[in-house]
């Protein structure tokens, strides 16, 4: 069947729309998208009408997160926001098992299906799976693109780490919109993506971080972990971040550069498992070293303030499945998905909340049917597993989690403080004048 293709006359002529999934990275992203000429408009509505229109157009039994997507992109076209003539939309393909790869084919059954078949879908894949899109992705826009994963992944850490103790409300929040616009600054003018100036930023951004005021009090740590979309999109999750927060939570999220490695990784792994070419491997395992030279240059930058905690690198994750889970189960998060749930573990995040669709059989494997075995190798392990679908009652999901937290809170009042978590505020250096510091912090 032929379908609309996004030519490359339509970059200077329509509006692509993007849908939201981790907002902070995105944040980044967009403005990528904008400084190679693209007008792109990553897409803010939610609510009841998004899940409706899900559910209208979409079977239910497809998994939760392509409900979702496809029903807020349908939603906003059907808001008389955007002049439909002048309009596209652009998905996702992983390229693996997932079902994702074929989010890009109900999303044009559904738009027939509304009436909006003459709107072009791009395609941002990086397997080859549709090669005649107008969209060029060039070197430059990558490279920023894998820059804004890293700053992504560095504020949204440290974010969650201050906001909780922040003795002004607000600070770590305005240190993220700070940071998205000097970062996006340092992008349009061709800075902030060599190794150098990426090393120099993950510094200042951590130094930032270490001198919002802050006083420390014991509080429960919650790992957040689970299918891509889920795990990230307050959409997806029902605001699951904001919820923990509300309960008097430090929230845990591992990077997203997590799960790009993951996918480099599993390529070089289906090698030396299956067989194929060397050549291939060879170039899957430089990928990883030149992304592992990046990674310890932010590790490091964080681990130099001793008011924050630094991430564990994804070789050590990787390591963590060994011997609980193998490599060769790699659809959906896969083994990452275990992983990520043993190494909050070894860290001190003993308590985990297992963000996952309904319908998503590896990820039920991968995380619900491992929670066993961490739980042999880990007793403190306190997890619980929370399905997310059009038919699950945010009340229900709460209580659940409640119920996890009411047993980590008597935890918590029964066991030696952490140390981290109660240092008085005396302790920590002056902030620095947060809306105003470019020449402390941010000096080039």
């Amino acid at each position: 069947m032929e379908y609309p293709k996004f030519t490359k006359e339509m970059k200077a002529t329509h509006t692509i729309l993007i849908p939201q999934m981790a907002p902070i990275h995105f944040g980044l992203l967009k403005n990528v998208f904008l400084q190679a000429g693209y007008r792109v408009q990553v897409l803010a509505n939610q609510g009841p009408s998004v899940v409706a229109t899900g559910l209208k157009y979409v079977h239910n039994d497809t998994c939760y997160p392509a409900l979702l997507v496809i029903g807020q992109m349908i939603d906003a076209l059907a808001s008389g926001n955007y002049d439909l003539e002048h309009t596209a939309l652009m998905i996702t393909q992983t390229g693996g098992g997932c079902r994702a790869s074929n989010y890009i084919h109900l999303l044009r059954k559904a738009l027939v299906k509304a009436g909006y078949g003459n709107i072009p879908v791009v395609s941002l894949n990086f397997s080859g799976l549709e090669k005649d899109s107008g969209f060029a992705m060039t070197l430059p826009m990558l490279r920023k693109m894998v820059a804004a994963v890293f700053y992504g992944d560095e504020l949204m850490l440290l974010a969650n780490q201050i906001r909780p103790y922040e003795n002004r409300p607000g600070d770590a929040d305005h240190l993220v919109q700070y940071w998205t616009t000097i970062l996006s600054e340092d992008f349009a003018a061709g800075h902030g993506i060599a190794r150098r100036e990426m090393a120099a930023n993950f510094d200042r951004i951590a130094h930032s971080f270490a001198h919002i005021r802050t006083t420390r009090v014991p509080k429960v740590k919650v790992g957040v972990v689970g299918e891509i979309y889920v795990k990230y999109s307050p959409l997806g999750n029902n605001r699951l971040e904001q919820f923990l927060a509300g309960e008097d939570c430090e929230v845990t999220v591992p990077g997203l550069l997590g799960f790009l490695l993951y996918c480099v990784a599993n390529t070089s792994e289906t090698i030396r498992l299956y067989g194929g070419s060397n050549v291939l491997r060879f170039g899957a395992e430089k990928l990883l070293d030149w992304f592992a030279v990046r990674e310890h240059d932010m590790i490091n930058a964080i681990g130099n303030y001793p008011e924050l905690r630094a991430p564990a690198a994804f070789s050590e994750t990787m390591e963590c499945a060994d011997g609980m889970i193998g490599y060769g189960n790699k659809m959906g998060e896969g083994w990452l998905l275990t992983a990520e749930m043993v190494e909050l573990q070894q860290h001190g995040v003993d308590n985990i909340v297992c963000a996952q669709p309904f319908g998503c059989l590896p990820n039920h494997i991968c995380g619900k049917g491992m929670m066993n075995k961490i739980r042999a190798a880990y007793p403190d392990a306190n997890i619980v597993a929370i399905d997310y679908d059009p038919s699950a009652t945010r009340v229900n999901q709460e209580n659940r989690i409640k119920l996890m937290l009411s047993m980590a809170k008597e935890k918590l009042r029964n066991q030696p403080a952490d140390p981290w978590q109660s240092k008085p505020a005396s302790e920590y250096s002056d902030p620095l004048p947060l809306r105003g510091f470019a020449g402390t912090v941010a000096a080039k």
